[in-house]
């Protein structure tokens, strides 16, 4: 693939990871409140699975971004 399209895919996996951890944090801060605009009321086990989701959703924005990083990291080489 070309160098742009792991630059975008690094930006999409830093993006999920910030969006993510912003929205774990304010569910610790406020159980009751909807995060993500009510897009996590599907999960399974309320507030600790909406959590669990968060979490995984930011690790693999992480593992994405840095993935990404390296093949950009290749491709300058």
């Amino acid at each position: 693939m070309a160098k742009n399209v792991w630059v975008g895919l690094q930006i999409v996996g830093m993006v999920l990871v910030v969006a993510s951890a912003q929205a774990v944090i304010r569910l610790l801060i406020d159980h009751s409140k909807s995060q993500v605009w009510g897009l996590l009321d599907w999960a399974p086990g309320g507030w600790g699975g909406q959590i669990v989701v968060l979490v995984v959703l930011a690790a693999a924005g992480a593992i994405l971004a840095d993935r990404s990083n390296n093949k950009v990291k290749l491709l300058e080489a």
